[in-house]
């Protein structure tokens, strides 16, 4: 369905824009139909950045982003607006979203005015009440309220009823449930896999290893703009072969053991370099060749890594139990 092929996005930043920051750098992979991917990284990895040019809010700097086939940047008019009826995202802070001096249902006549003017007022009706119902609201309850007279999760659940609307195929879900409290995530995670047995494509981003596991089917781990592991969710969280998927997977805190002074942080090898491995600097198995561009190698079936030292560290036993 969707294809990244060496994506990355370049901005011009310092004085006068004469100096350039890659955000995102040759990024690849592949969202198959019915799938779900996370696409897993700590802030400032590039995450986000490659949500927004799906949805073409910013454009790419170079690569292409495929949808069915189609480069979905060459896209204007009419094509563009029927790519926008299968393509829709949802962003992590739902209050910003929405205008505060409107009522959150704007949002459904903004859409029966771009994309179904010829739709009768009851047929539409219909169809809002089901899309609310199928994201688990009552249209009676939330209908014709401000956006501060609901709650974080029902604004969110808005948004993917609103989505729903378009008969999309394929979702970003930027972070969509870091802002919500416990028993409220499991509820949109769980409306999201509903929605994926429905045949709905899904970029899950997040920074939550387990959430990522808990949902999706395969891993994309972002470093710095770049992939450094990529594959089976099972496999990558199961069997991490780059040093940095082993460093987010030995952070995650654990019920049944406190925080002890045997926990040590990964200390710099080599002095920074804007060559080679980003992730050189961290790396406690650095070493010379790190200085060059890794190759991507399949460490096994549906498996991937960028690392020089991928046959040394996929020995590593993670003591996390998914």
């Amino acid at each position: 369905m969707l294809k990244l092929d060496k994506v990355s996005k370049v901005y011009k930043v310092g004085t006068f824009g004469g100096k350039e920051l890659r955000a995102v750098n040759d990024v690849s992979f592949e969202v198959e139909d019915g799938r779900v991917v996370s696409l897993i990284g700590e802030s400032g990895s590039g995450k986000s950045t490659i949500g927004k040019m799906i949805l073409r809010l910013i454009p790419k700097s170079s690569g292409s982003i495929l949808f069915d086939g189609i480069d979905a940047s060459s896209l204007s008019g009419r094509e563009q607006k029927e790519y926008y009826r299968h393509v829709q995202g949802v962003f992590q802070d739902p209050f910003c979203t929405y205008n505060p001096i409107f009522k959150a249902d704007r949002v459904f006549r903004i859409i029966k005015e771009e994309f179904y003017p010829h739709s009768s007022g009851s047929e539409w009706n219909d169809k809002v009440r089901k899309s609310l119902e199928a994201v688990g609201l009552n249209p009676d309850h939330v209908l014709n309220k401000f956006p501060h007279q609901l709650s974080g999760g029902q604004l969110q659940r808005f948004l993917i009823a609103r989505a729903l609307l378009l008969d999309i195929r394929f979702l970003v879900a930027d972070e969509i449930i870091s802002m919500l409290d416990a028993s409220t995530r499991m509820d949109v995670l769980n409306l999201l896999a509903d929605l994926k047995s429905r045949g709905l494509s899904i970029l899950f981003i997040t920074h939550d290893l387990s959430l990522g596991y808990y949902i999706s089917d395969q891993s994309v781990i972002l470093y710095n703009g770049c992939v450094a592991e990529k594959g089976s969710t099972v496999k990558v969280y199961k069997n991490p072969a780059h040093p940095y998927t082993q460093m987010l997977m030995n952070s995650v805190p654990r019920m049944d053991m406190k925080w002890g002074a045997d926990e040590a942080s990964i200390q710099c090898n080599l002095t920074k370099t804007s060559a080679g491995c980003v992730y050189t600097t961290r790396c406690p198995t650095a070493g010379k060749k790190c200085l060059q561009t890794p190759p991507t190698v399949e460490v096994e079936t549906d498996h991937y890594v960028a690392c020089w030292n991928y046959s040394d560290t996929a020995a590593h036993k993670n003591r996390l139990s998914y």
